[in-house]
């Protein structure tokens, strides 16, 4: 391979995760939106679904909203049906966040379209190619943790 190929293939990987992340930005707010609830609040779920349970604290500190609207979105997604709050056993005057038992059967009806398309998708690479595919994004999901940690040390 000479050096212009592989350029060319480099700029058209990075492209292509840039793609990538655009268009899931793009069905995340669309879903969002589909469901009644905004791209915070879908955020707080797949951490909720990712911990399966936290703090209105920590969900503060991952969505970035002050501990007002923190509560405002809280409010809403328990109104909705999809998070359950229960007394936190190690502060008697916190809670605690946990997604309600229906919320999960419930959400996976609104992705089951993505959720196939992402099946069939996987489904036509080789183990050999999967194994790369599953590398290179274990690898970019490091590299993008490692990224926060520096801006957040920063501030």
């Amino acid at each position: 391979m000479t050096n212009s190929t592989k350029t060319e293939l480099k700029k058209r990987a990075l492209m292509a995760v840039r793609d990538y992340g655009v268009n899931l930005t793009q069905f995340r707010n669309a879903m969002s939106e589909w469901a009644g609830l905004n791209a915070t609040d879908m955020e707080c779920l797949r951490l909720l679904f990712q911990k399966g349970i936290a703090t209105p604290s920590e969900l503060a500190r991952h969505t970035g909203l002050t501990s007002g609207a923190t509560t405002a979105m809280l409010d809403r997604l328990e109104k909705a049906g999809l998070i359950e709050r229960r007394p936190n056993p190690n502060d008697r005057r916190g809670s605690l966040i946990a997604p309600e038992k229906s919320s999960a059967e419930k959400m996976a009806a609104w992705f089951e379209s993505a959720r196939k398309a992402q099946d069939e998708l996987v489904s036509s690479y080789s183990e050999g190619e999967l194994e790369i595919i599953a590398d290179v994004f274990e690898r970019f999901a490091k590299l993008w943790e490692d990224e926060r940690r520096k801006i957040q040390k920063k501030q």
